[in-house]
Order: C-alpha cells, then structure tokens, then sequence
C-alpha cells in the first residue's frame, strides 16, 4: 500500500452512479477523501436517479450526471459517453465503487493516471490501485467502499455516511406544519433502477400496529413518508392506523428529508435509499430488515439501528435476488419483538450507552 500525500491529486473522481442508499453509503468514503486531499477539486459521477441524494453536499465541488441507467457504461454508446465525461474532467484519481468489468474498461480509456477501485472476483483489472474483497463474505457495503480509500493509505477513522442538513431545518418543518413532537415512517423501498425487490417491505399491516404502540410510547405524531410513486402502499399504512398521523408522498426534497428525519424524535424505515439518507442526516434511525442481510446493508451512523431476524439469505447479497421462500409471518421480525427492541434501544440511547 502506497502512502499519498495531500497535495499529490489536485482533480478526484469518485465514481458509483446507482442507487440512493449505495450512494448515501459510499459519503463515509466521500468524507475519508476530503479529509485526506482538502485541497484537491472533488467530483461525483452518480446517475440522474440518486443524483439529488448528494448534488449540495458540501464536502463535493461537482457533480456528474451519468444518466439514468444503473450501469451506464454497459452499453456501447453508454459507455462512449461515460468514458468522454471522465476524460473531459482532467482528472489524476478515479476512485470507483462498482463491481463491474465495463467499469475496470471505462477506467483504463479514461487515461487517468491514478485509479483506484474494488477488485471483486478480478473485476478490478482496470485499476493501478485495488482493493480486493471477497464478493461471498459479507461485509457491509459502506466498509467495502472505504477499503478503497484504506488502499490508497488513506485514514478511515471515524467517517460515516453523511448528508447535509438544513440551517433552518426546525423553520422547514414548522412551514410544513409539523410544530409539534413527530416521528417518521416510511413504509415503502425495494426499486431504483438496479432491481425490484418489494419483499424488502414490512407488511402494512405489522407496520401499522408497530407505528400505533410507538405513537403511543413516544407521546408523537407519525409522518408517513414516500416517494412518488408509494401513494398505494403509505394509504394501506395509514388506512390501517389508529393514530392520528399525516402522509408526504413526493412532495419534499433532499434538503427537506433531511430537516424531517434530523427534527423527527425517530424514523422507521425499511432497507431502502431514503432510511439510509435519514440516518446520514443525523436522525435515530430504525431499519426493518427481512431478506437483506445487516451485516451487508445496516445504516452506516453511530445513531441506528437495524432489527432482523436471523434467516438463510443468499451468500452474494441483494445482487443474487431475493431468497423466494421469504415469508414476512415465518421469517421476518414480528411486531412485539421490533417494539421491544425499540424501546430498549432508545432508552439505552438516552442514557448515553453505546448503540447495540
């Protein structure tokens, strides 16, 4: 491992295009580089769908538009295009965080002179500097990612996954008419360009009656929240409650998402882009997980929490599918445990105990 010094790149790429909870990961890797190169001009290549998750982030100088796709250099003139837009940066570091062989192409037609990427499976045979991992041994993502960083000497310690937060978060909120003590659900997740996976979602039904108790035991009112094109499944939720609760549905932006979650008293959230974002604003975050594995995708802060019970999931991760026999009621965590585990856990967090 070669030791870089500060002033050694002056123009960094760090490229991952897809999707919004790998990318609001992949900002622990974005906090490590900045530290690292305060001086260098820092750029993300990210796609056009998780492009708003980190296009004001303060630690960035620029952000690339990649395109809507997933993968954007695996078609030929995808990856013409993909290939010109790192050329016209002038970059001397391509750091990437895909596991792709179009991607090791991309990087050695960019004539960067330094590339430093994830060499899974020898996947990284594009890169001068790689960081090996073993694609049947899981790791969390986020930790994946800052092996990277780890190979070009860089010092780690302490960086998490982090998105800004508003000055005026507390103003927001109260513009939106939310004054009073809040916490945040979000009953959706599973899609973005890469995959469909709806089984990642809690049950509404387990999700209503765990938001009524925790209504109840934290004395606040539940925001459901969602994307677009979550209407059916937030009005199942709220459909199913008892509370007295109230539905953004596609109406915030980043900014505003991470004022709700960073002001909320908690968010609950399944394995999705928009749990993870909550938890990188700051938020104590409660992930619900069922056939994706923690120890691969848990929220990457010092304030969350994941509750999973323990099932046989496929040894590569989400990127081998879901396990087909997955059943909520059988395998997934049930309504009184995840109470149970909540509560412990936000009493222990008000006490100061480290998260379990």
């Amino acid at each position: 491992m070669v030791k870089y010094t500060p002033m050694l790149f002056k123009r960094i790429i760090l490229v991952l295009p897809c999707c919004i909870g790998d990318v609001v990961l992949a900002t622990a890797t974005l906090q490590a580089l900045r530290r690292a190169f305060p001086g260098a001009h820092i750029a993300w290549a990210v796609g056009s769908w998780s492009k708003s998750a980190v296009d004001s982030h303060p630690l960035l100088d620029a952000v690339v538009d990649t395109g809507p796709e997933a993968l954007p250099m695996r078609t030929p003139g995808g990856m013409l295009r993909f290939v010109r837009q790192l050329r016209a940066g002038h970059y001397d570091l391509l750091v990437s965080l895909v596991r792709s062989p179009w991607m090791s192409v991309a990087a050695l037609l960019s004539g960067i002179p330094t590339r430093a990427g994830i060499d899974s499976a020898g996947r990284g045979f594009g890169y001068t500097v790689r960081a090996a991992v073993d694609p049947q041994t899981p790791r969390h993502e986020a930790d994946i990612y800052l092996d990277v960083a780890r190979a070009l000497g860089v010092d780690v310690t302490g960086c998490y996954a982090n998105v800004p937060v508003p000055a005026d978060a507390r103003g927001l909120m109260a513009r939106r008419g939310l004054s009073g003590p809040y916490f945040v659900v979000n009953p959706a997740g599973g899609r973005n360009p890469g995959m469909t996976m709806d089984v990642k979602r809690y049950p509404p039904a387990s999700l209503a009656a765990l938001t009524d108790r925790l209504a109840q035991h934290l004395s606040a009112q539940p925001v459901l929240l969602a994307g677009p094109g979550d209407a059916e499944i937030v009005a199942a939720v709220q459909g199913a409650l008892n509370a007295e609760s109230r539905a953004l549905v596609g109406e915030l932006s980043f900014g505003e998402i991470a004022a709700l979650a960073a002001e909320s008293q908690l968010y609950v959230g399944n394995d999705t882009g928009l749990t993870h974002y909550a938890a990188a604003a700051g938020a104590r975050t409660v992930m619900i997980m069922g056939p994706s594995d923690p120890a691969r995708y848990a929220p990457f802060t010092p304030k969350a929490i994941a509750l999973w019970k323990a099932a046989d999931l496929p040894r590569g991760g989400v990127a081998a599918g879901a396990p087909q026999s997955f059943d909520w009621g059988r395998d997934g965590i049930s309504v009184d445990e995840a109470e149970v585990r909540i509560l412990a856990w936000l009493a222990d967090s008000s006490e100061g105990k480290p998260p379990q």
